[in-house]
C-alpha cells in the first residue's frame, strides 16, 4: 500500500458513533485485524496482554451499561477487549523464552537478556508492571485501528468504561488479567451518525511536531 493510500484510509476512519446492527463485519476482516494485533511490537517481545473477541449478544449487553451505555458495544458485530497482565511473573516470562528457544534455537545472549529482564521486572510493584503491560496493549490498539481503516471497517476505541465491572463480567481477574481498552467493530450508519459529516480536526504539523536536526 502506498503512503498516500494509507493516509487516505486514516482520513476515512473516525470514532464511529452509530453502527448499523444489520451490517456485521465479515469474519475474514476481523481475523485480519486480530492478526495485526498479534503482529504488533511490544516491549522485549513479551506481548503481555490478551484480546477477547466477543460476538455473544448477552455478554455485550452486560458490558454496555458499565461502559457509559455506548451503543456501539451492542450495535457493532464484534467487541474486542484488550486485557493486560496484572503482573509480570517468572512463569509468564519463562513461557516467552521457551517459545523463542523452540522457534529460534538456543541463543545464550537471548537467555541472558531475559534473565536480566526478570531481575528488573519481578521485584517491582505489581501496579507498575500492570501499567507497563497496559501500555503495550495501547500499541496493539494502534495497529488494530490502522488495520481496520485499511479494510474499511468502522471502529471506536473506548476508555470510557468501568474496568472492574468488565473484569467481573469476563472473569479476568481469575486469569491474572485486567481490562484496558474496548474496541467495537461494525459498519457506520450513514444517515444516523452525527459525527460522520463533520470535518476531521487534528493539530497542525507545526503545532504537533518539533524537528531537531
Amino acid at each position: 500500500m502506498s503512503q498516500s493510500s494509507l493516509l487516505e484510509k486514516l482520513n476515512w476512519r473516525y470514532a464511529t458513533k452509530k453502527m448499523d446492527p444489520s451490517k456485521p463485519v465479515p469474519q475474514e476482516k476481523v481475523d485480519q485485524i486480530v492478526e495485526a494485533i498479534r503482529m504488533a511490537p511490544t516491549s522485549s517481545g513479551v506481548q503481555p496482554f490478551e484480546v477477547f473477541v466477543i460476538t455473544n449478544p448477552d455478554i455485550r449487553a452486560q458490558i454496555r451499561p458499565v461502559a457509559w451505555d455506548q451503543a456501539q458495544i451492542t450495535d457493532g458485530s464484534h467487541l474486542l477487549v484488550f486485557a493486560a497482565w496484572d503482573n509480570y511473573t517468572e512463569e509468564r516470562i519463562d513461557a516467552v523464552t521457551s517459545q523463542l528457544t523452540q522457534e529460534r534455537g538456543e541463543l545464550p545472549l537471548m537467555m541472558d537478556y531475559y534473565t536480566k529482564l526478570k531481575a528488573a521486572y519481578l521485584p517491582r510493584d505489581p501496579e507498575v508492571n500492570y501499567q507497563h503491560a497496559a501500555r503495550q496493549a495501547y500499541i496493539a490498539l494502534g495497529f488494530a485501528l490502522a488495520a481496520a481503516a485499511e479494510l474499511k471497517v468502522d471502529s471506536t476505541p473506548m476508555e470510557g468504561f468501568d474496568p472492574a465491572k468488565v473484569d467481573e463480567i469476563l472473569g479476568l481477574r481469575e486469569r491474572g488479567l485486567r481490562s484496558v481498552l474496548l474496541l467495537p467493530l461494525g459498519t457506520r450508519q450513514d444517515d444516523a451518525d452525527w459525527l460522520l459529516p463533520m470535518k476531521k480536526v487534528r493539530k497542525s504539523r507545526e503545532t504537533l511536531v518539533t524537528e531537531i536536526a
